[in-house]
């Protein structure tokens, strides 16, 4: 894919992003979550390979293709890994889904009602290199857990240092500033969050455009200035604890946003399935995730 044609798919094509990043902390929570119990490995290794064989058959599924799905975030071990005898970010691009590349390596303890990313060692060299596997971009994640303004402020001066840096090496960073929906003070970290990013946005140099991954609002629209503002290329969206049917109804009430859902597009896939039954699955859960990023409906839907 030439880059102005990613742009081109990315700002404006129908579809949403997957998120199939799970790092090592998560990953058993996910195994449990595809059916794999934790006994069924005895090394990291082992564990790292099932989960490998679950993001493989996911890829590999002739109902994970470009059409629906624009684009798909990568843990670091799966962008060095194969599917089908092919480098995974290359198996991605000959099914015109735009690979990104996960950076985090999870987050500092909570202060000032948020929680930083940890230092990323070895950063630029990593960077390199999923640049040459021809990733485009990349993700990291931050929390925002209370609406304390200096902490949300910290948070996206961090995020946009870390954005400039993966710019410089051509690359398009997906800053992820995430609310926690759980938080009693959502709606206000809401708020100050988007304020807090217009203004890194008016500040950021040069021309280039970041995209932004965060929470759904808990105010419809509230996010407009964002998905309108020149210098963002796509807003997406976690789904962050919302069960796929909520996140999807969540969704369709925000104008010009995608999802990047993770839990929300697995959460019916069983290792146990046949092929025929693990494609319908994920097809279904496609169809439904592609629905609510396409066909947007207000705030009127649930009312």
């Amino acid at each position: 894919m030439q880059i102005s044609d990613v742009i081109a798919k990315l700002a404006a094509g129908k579809g949403f992003i997957a998120a199939l990043d799970q790092s090592g902390g998560s990953t058993p929570k996910a195994l449990k979550g595809y059916g794999i119990e934790e006994g069924a490995w005895s090394s990291e290794e082992e564990m790292f390979g099932l989960i490998h064989q679950m993001r493989a058959r996911i890829i590999g599924s002739p109902v994970f293709t470009g059409e629906k799905v624009l684009g798909a975030i990568l843990f670091e071990r799966t962008m060095d890994g194969a599917v089908d005898g092919k480098p995974v970010p290359q198996a991605l691009i000959d099914k015109g889904i735009v690979p990104f590349i996960k950076i985090d390596k999870g987050l500092e303890d909570e202060a000032n009602g948020v929680q930083l990313l940890k230092p990323i060692p070895g950063l630029d060299d990593l960077l390199a290199r999923s640049k040459a596997l021809g990733v485009f971009g990349t993700k990291e994640r931050s929390v925002i857990n209370v609406a304390n303004r200096e902490g949300i402020a910290a948070v996206v001066k961090q995020q946009f240092e870390l954005g400039q840096q993966v710019l410089a090496h051509g690359l398009i960073p997906i800053i992820e500033p995430e609310v926690n929906i759980k938080s009693e003070t959502r709606a206000e970290s809401d708020q100050i969050l988007l304020e807090e990013l217009v203004k890194a946005l008016d500040a950021l140099p040069g021309e280039d455009k970041v995209m932004l991954k965060l929470s759904l609002p808990v105010k419809a629209g509230l996010f407009d200035p964002l998905v309108d503002h020149p210098r963002v290329l796509r807003v997406v969206a976690l789904s962050g604890g919302f069960q796929r049917p909520e996140a999807c109804a969540e969704l369709a009430k925000n104008r010009g946003v995608i999802a990047s859902f993770s839990r929300a597009l697995l959460e019916d896939l069983r290792a146990q399935m046949s092929d025929a039954e693990f494609n319908a699955s994920l097809g279904a859960a496609i169809d439904q995730i592609y629905t609510g990023s396409t066909v947007k409906t207000g705030a009127a839907i649930g009312a």
